[in-house]
């Protein structure tokens, strides 16, 4: 598992508990008290060239595997989620539409732009119509000699700040996904009086983020805006999901990290009924069970990321998949961490403030371009095909679980809209056999699903389907999950994860997500998994399945 730049962005950061450090949880805090972008840890970023991560190392840049991308950009989230999302990764789910279906001139644009520092923003977004993009209304009317640019687009993050735009737009009046195209605009171009911009958006979380809008009225752009073909733009946003889809959430990893750490670190210093809150036992399995948590996510978020380079074919399901349920296991672990914190989980000032800040941003984790309904529908749609070809129990390969082995770049046009081959995460738990214990349970359980799948109705397979349709989609995020555990433990090189331990239980908590069980651990379980946290507080470790030095 490579860690060159990621120490280094670490180190550069500092210490977050030293109020004297502007890059501290402190300085993050106050701006976060004025809605504030934190302009030194821009000022650091900029230092790092962190636009640098989004451009593939053929064009200069430095993103080589997807996986490693996500955990080289989760020392900001570490600290700062709004930082994370709104200096950068905005970059990132722009640039992916072109590294999808951008010509070689187009490509070597946004490269130089973003080698530059420059910020490009993704503008999909409309109020009224949600994730729901084939309603969309912002129009790209073409004409014999250029395309004229008209409607709102709202909640863009970076959309005044940023050089340059992608833009989703309506090209044709017909319904369907190909009366949409993508452009790639620089606003320079743009005529000043065709162009005005809606005032700030204020959000709960996620407070330095600079969300606006963007009114275009007759703007006429060049035929060299388009990005790939006229009616092409959904199926590029279906490509360049997969990546931000599969990415993000394990950057946002990187925000339960801390929280564990804060919840650790008053735990082992807050007094009551004469012994420390880590001496209680509920307080102990609080905390070992979002350990557990977090290292579920990891290993669903780290596999799915590797799987875009090794399986292009077989990602746009499991994509969503990390999209759904990573955000999910984040959200409950914080949720449940916050008990131990009690009253001090709101406060806004002290040692332990910045958790009440995670609360308020990591909701907005599980929305960006897709909310847990688009990306279960993007699951319940392929659900029967899936289960007739994508299943078969094949023995797991190694390198979607052993970072150590270099991945070959991610070629983003490559990516299939929709899943044509076998998944070679799904086929590892399919090989184990049912009366093999706890694992054995859950291959019994991805058959069930398999029957079931073959049973859907073709009008249980949209936004209509019914509860029982979605409850599918979310069984298979959760079999995901664990045939991402168990490839893991199998190819584990440290020795804590390859431990049975840890494993056990990770089955435990996702086979509770399906019925079976409480998902509380037993002592046996617990007692070791908080020995591990304790020393990965102490020592100053990440609490990711890469356990690297972090905090300075």
């Amino acid at each position: 598992m490579s860690t060159v730049g990621l120490d280094s962005l670490e180190t550069l950061f500092g210490d977050p508990f030293n109020d004297g450090n502007p890059v501290g949880f402190a300085g993050i805090l106050a701006a976060d008290e004025q809605a504030a972008p934190l302009g030194e840890g821009e000022l650091l970023l900029d230092k790092w060239n962190f636009n640098h991560e989004f451009v593939p190392r053929s064009l200069g840049g430095r993103w080589t595997g997807s996986d490693e991308l996500a955990r080289r950009l989760r020392p900001v989230f570490r600290r700062d989620p709004a930082l994370g999302l709104g200096y950068g990764v905005t970059s990132l789910m722009a640039a992916v539409n072109v590294w999808a279906a951008g010509s070689a001139a187009q490509r070597r644009k946004v490269a130089d732009h973003l080698l530059a520092g420059k910020r490009i923003a993704v503008a999909f977004h409309e109020l009224a119509h949600g994730n729901d993009f084939l309603r969309n209304e912002f129009a790209a009317r073409i004409t014999t000699d250029q395309i004229l640019l008209s409607g709102t687009k709202q909640v863009i993050n970076n959309v005044e700040r940023a050089e340059s735009l992608v833009l989703f737009a309506r090209t044709a009046d017909a319904p369907g996904p190909r009366a949409h195209s993508t452009l790639l605009i620089d606003k320079r171009n743009l005529p000043e009086d065709s162009v005005r911009y809606l005032p700030r958006f204020t959000t709960s979380g996620m407070r330095g983020c600079h969300l606006g809008g963007i009114v275009f009225d007759n703007s006429a752009v060049g035929f060299d805006a388009l990005v790939g073909a006229p009616g092409q733009g959904v199926e590029t946003a279906l490509r360049a999901f997969q990546i931000t889809r599969a990415t993000l959430p394990g950057m946002a990893i990187g925000l339960l990290d801390s929280s564990l750490h804060l919840a650790h670190d008053f735990a082992t210093n807050r007094r009551l009924y004469g012994c420390t809150v880590a001496d209680l036992p509920h307080a102990r399995g609080t905390l070992a069970t979002a350990f557990t948590d977090l290292l579920i996510a990891d290993c669903l978020a780290t596999a799915v990321c590797r799987g875009l380079h090794l399986a292009p074919r077989a990602s746009s399901t499991p994509a969503a998949a990390v999209k759904y349920l990573v955000p999910l296991l984040l959200e409950e672990a914080h949720h449940e961490l916050s008990v131990i914190l009690g009253a001090r989980s709101y406060l806004r000032e002290g040692r332990h403030a910045a958790f009440g800040k995670f609360s308020r941003d990591l909701p907005l984790v599980s929305i960006g371009h897709a909310g847990a309904t688009s990306c279960l529908l993007t699951v319940l749609a392929q659900l029967p095909t899936l289960a007739k070809r994508s299943w078969s129990p094949a023995p797991p390969p190694a390198e979607l679980f052993d970072t150590a082995i270099a991945l070959p770049e991610l070629d983003v046009s490559g990516l299939s809209v929709t899943d044509k081959a076998p998944d070679p995460l799904m086929s590892t738990l399919a090989q184990i056999p049912p009366d093999d214990d706890l694992p054995g349970f859950f291959a019994a359980a991805l058959a069930e699903l398999r029957a079931d799948s073959l049973r859907l109705p073709p009008w249980e397979l949209g936004p209509a389907a019914s509860a029982e349709a979605f409850e599918l989609a979310k069984r298979y995020t959760i079999l995901l999950a664990a045939a991402a555990c168990l490839g893991t433990r199998q190819f584990a090189t440290s020795e804590f994860l390859s431990s049975p331990q840890w494993l056990t239980a990770a089955l435990t908590r996702l086979a509770a997500r399906l019925g079976y069980g409480d998902g509380v651990l037993a002592d046996e379980l617990a007692e070791p998994l908080f020995d591990e946290l304790t020393t990965r507080v102490d020592q100053r470790l990440s609490c990711g399945l890469d356990r690297s030095p972090i905090f300075g």
